[in-house]
């Protein structure tokens, strides 16, 4: 297991440095893109409740796809990072109801709904920095979302498990260990993949 994380740590650094080459414009050009892809999932079109997250610096965006979910009239719950780095819940409201939290990110500032509200969700849209072949997500690591998909799959649930990345951040393989879970879906700017029937 050991081998595993270091090979998690080597991945991760070589992803982050390739994020940190981008512009500014290459990261709205790609999130553009990405928002017109992922609004026309069946996983979102069909979705009432979809979590996801605010995301920050470098990552492929995606503030137009938490603002074109609110206007269908979707409820997106957004997360909000616990001392203990778990995840509570709390309603996206529009942009202004964003405050900056711990690390930077990005959170709701309304009421929290608790750790179990993303079990309300159909559809759940995960930050990630890597996905291989057989739908395995590389996280940053901290292990937030590795909590969240461990509660969803003991609640019995199965919704849509989606990363946004960009291209170059689909590998041959990610290594995984026994707590990761495989999502249904990635998109990048060039493609829709999916790797469940």
């Amino acid at each position: 297991m050991a081998d595993d994380l270091s090979e998690k740590t080597v991945l991760r650094r070589q992803l982050l440095a390739t994020r940190t080459l981008l512009t500014g414009d290459d990261v709205r050009n790609a999130g553009s893109v990405l928002a017109d892809l992922a609004l026309n999932l069946p996983e979102l079109r069909r979705a009432r409740t979809v979590a996801a997250y605010v995301s920050t610096g470098s990552e492929p965006g995606t503030r137009a796809v938490l603002d074109g979910l609110r206007e269908r009239g979707v409820r997106v719950l957004l997360p909000v990072l616990l001392e203990d780095d778990d995840l509570d819940w709390a309603a996206y409201e529009g942009a202004e109801g964003l405050v900056r939290a711990r690390r930077g990110l990005l959170e709701p500032s309304g009421p929290r709904l608790g750790r179990e509200a993303v079990l309300e969700a159909q559809t759940v849209l995960l930050p990630g920095l890597a996905v291989d072949v057989r739908g395995m997500r590389l996280g940053r690591g901290g292990g937030s979302y590795d909590r969240v998909l461990a509660r969803i799959a003991r609640g019995g649930h199965d919704p849509a498990l989606v990363v946004l990345l960009y291209a170059n951040e689909v590998v041959e393989r990610v290594p995984e260990e026994p707590h990761d879970h495989p999502v249904h879906t990635a998109v990048t700017p060039e493609a829709v993949l999916r790797f469940r029937a």
